[in-house]
C-alpha cells in the first residue's frame, strides 16, 4: 500500500512523537527499578540505543524513501534484539518478581510503522513477532503479559485500518481535484470551440447541403466534425486518464458519431480496463469501416452495460451480407472481419457475433467480459 504524504504523513510524525514519550517512560522505570536489575549497567547503554534508535527512525521514517523494506526490517530486528535481551539485563528472578521489561511500551513502535507502511496485515505479523517474544521471555507468564500482547495486535489491525482509509480519501481527493480541474477547462474549452469552430462548421454544413460535388462532400465532412465535437465537449465528467485505471467506453466510442453514425450510450459511465476499452473501441471503428465501404447509409451503435459483460452493436440499413461472404474474403486474404474484429474481441476473452440477411441490413454485436477470462 503506497504511503501518500498528505494525510498519512501526520500518522509518521505521531509515531516518532510516541516512540519518544515511550521512551521517556522506559527511562522513568529504569531509574525506580535499576537497583533490581541483573546488570543495571547494560540496562542504561541499552536505554542509550533505545535513545539512538529512535532518533534514527524518525529521521528515516519522514521521507517516504525510507518507509520501505530496509528499515521496516532493521526497525522489527532491532527491537527484537532488545526484547530477547531483556532475560539477561533485567534478570529471570527480577521479571517473576513482577519487574517490567526493559522495552515495555516502546516495542509498539515497529508495530505502529508496519501497520501504516502496509496497512492491517504487516501490523498483524509485526503485533504477532514482538508480541510472541515479548511473552516468551516471561516466566511465567502472567495475564497482564496477555493483556499487552492482545493491545499490541489490536494497535496493528487499528492504526493499519486507518491508514488504508487515509490513503484511500487521498486518492478520491485527487481524483475529486482533477475532475473539477478537468470540468472546468472542458467547459472554458466548449465555449471557445461553440463561439467559433461549431459555427463555422455549422454553417458549412448548412451552405453545402443543397449544392453538389466537392461542396456536398465538404459539407458532410464538416456536419460529421460538428457532430464529433459535439459529442466530445458533451462529456462533462471526463478525468485525466491514469496508469493502470479503467477507460469509459462511452468517450472511446462517442468518437464516432457523426450525421451518419448514431451512437447511443448509458447516461452513466461505462468503466473496462484501459486496454480492453482501446481493443473493442477499435474493433467497432472496423466495424464501422465495413459499414462505410459495404453498406453505405446510416449505422447505429448501441452500448450495454451489463452487470459481468459489456455489449456494443453496430446495426447498418445496408444490402446485408450474401452466406458465404465472410468465409470467402478470409480465403482471399482480406481479414478485416476475422483479425480486426473478431481477433481483437477474442484477445479479450469475448464474441461476435453477426447477424445478417440480403436486403435486411447487417448486425454486429461484440461482447466482452469485465475481467480477462483464465
Amino acid at each position: 500500500m503506497p504511503s501518500s504524504p498528505g494525510l498519512v504523513g501526520p500518522l509518521w510524525r505521531s509515531i516518532a512523537v510516541f516512540r519518544f514519550a515511550s521512551l521517556a517512560y522506559v527511562g522513568v522505570l529504569v531509574l525506580r527499578d535499576g537497583s533490581q536489575y541483573a546488570h543495571p549497567v547494560a540496562a542504561g547503554g541499552v536505554l542509550l540505543g533505545m535513545l539512538a534508535w529512535s532518533g534514527v527512525t524518525a529521521v528515516g521514517y519522514r521521507r517516504p524513501a525510507g518507509r520501505r523494506w530496509p528499515l521496516l526490517l532493521a526497525d522489527l530486528g532491532v527491537v527484537l534484539g532488545i526484547i530477547l535481551a531483556t532475560p539477561w539485563v533485567v534478570g529471570r528472578p527480577a521479571l517473576a518478581a513482577g519487574v517490567p521489561v526493559l522495552t515495555s511500551a516502546w516495542l509498539a513502535g515497529p508495530v505502529l510503522a508496519w501497520a501504516v507502511a502496509g496497512g492491517r496485515r504487516r501490523g498483524t505479523v509485526a503485533a504477532l513477532v514482538l508480541g510472541g517474544a515479548d511473552l516468551a521471555t516471561r516466566d511465567p507468564i502472567n495475564p497482564s503479559a496477555f493483556t499487552g500482547a492482545i493491545l499490541l495486535l489490536l494497535a496493528g489491525v487499528v492504526v493499519g485500518h486507518v491508514a488504508r482509509l487515509a490513503v484511500q480519501a487521498e486518492a478520491r481527493l485527487q481524483r475529486a481535484v482533477e475532475l473539477e480541474a478537468a470540468t472546468r477547462e472542458r467547459e472554458r474549452l466548449a465555449r471557445d470551440i461553440h463561439d467559433s469552430v461549431l459555427q463555422v462548421l455549422a454553417l458549412v454544413r448548412r451552405r453545402g447541403a443543397d449544392l453538389d460535388g466537392e461542396a456536398a462532400e465538404l459539407a458532410r465532412l464538416a456536419g460529421e466534425q460538428e457532430a464529433a465535437l459535439r459529442a466530445l465537449i458533451g462529456r462533462v465528467d471526463a478525468v485525466p486518464e491514469q496508469a493502470g485505471a479503467d477507460r469509459d467506453l462511452r468517450d472511446l466510442l462517442d468518437r464516432y458519431a457523426s450525421t451518419e453514425v448514431q451512437v447511443a450510450a448509458p447516461a452513466t459511465p461505462v468503466p473496462l480496463p484501459a486496454q480492453a476499452a482501446g481493443e473493442l473501441a477499435a474493433a467497432v471503428g472496423a466495424a464501422l469501416d465495413n459499414v462505410t465501404r459495404h453498406a453505405g447509409g446510416r449505422a447505429w451503435v448501441l452500448i450495454e452495460d451489463e452487470e459481468e459483460t459489456v455489449t456494443v452493436s453496430v446495426r447498418d440499413e445496408g444490402p446485408g451480407i450474401p452466406e458465404g461472404r465472410l468465409a470467402e474474403a478470409a480465403a482471399q486474404g482480406r481479414l478485416g472481419v476475422a483479425q480486426s474484429i473478431r481477433g481483437r474481441v477474442a484477445d479479450l476473452g469475448g464474441e461476435v457475433r453477426i447477424v445478417s440477411a440480403p436486403g435486411a441490413g447487417t448486425e454486429i454485436e461484440l461482447t466482452v467480459p469485465r475481467s480477462r477470462r483464465r
